[in-house]
């Protein structure tokens, strides 16, 4: 399976993003995904997270500001990035924990490209 991040660019502060993460091949279902960043010099950290049940969870520093969401028909998820600050600039990476393809066939961890997403004036 290939995840394909894209939505990503260059936002003035206090301005709005959405980024999509596309899940490709031959999927029956998909468990929790995710959103994490790195900026330079920086290690990896996550920034949102979904489950397959709709349960969120936020890092902190994004609270009240951006919101995850998912469509389980189309394999994809997003990112709505609303009052973005300088602190947000980074790139983004998608994530799914667990993609099941067949009752058989269970595999974890795959993450996407990334996508930058720079926040400036």
């Amino acid at each position: 399976v290939q995840l394909q991040a894209s939505g990503g660019g260059l936002v003035q502060p206090g301005g709005s993003l959405r980024l999509s993460c596309a899940a490709s091949g031959s999927i029956f279902s998909i468990n929790g995904v995710g959103w994490y960043r790195q900026a330079p010099g920086k290690q990896r950290e996550l920034v949102a997270t979904i489950s397959s049940t709709g349960s969120t969870n936020y890092a902190d520093s994004v609270k009240g500001r951006f919101t995850i969401s998912r469509d389980n028909a189309k394999n994809t998820m997003y990112l709505q990035m609303n009052s973005l600050k300088p602190e947000d600039t980074a790139v983004y990476y998608c994530h799914a924990d667990r993609v099941v393809f067949s009752p058989i066939d269970v595999r974890y961890d795959y993450w996407g490209q990334g996508t930058q997403v720079t926040v400036s004036s």
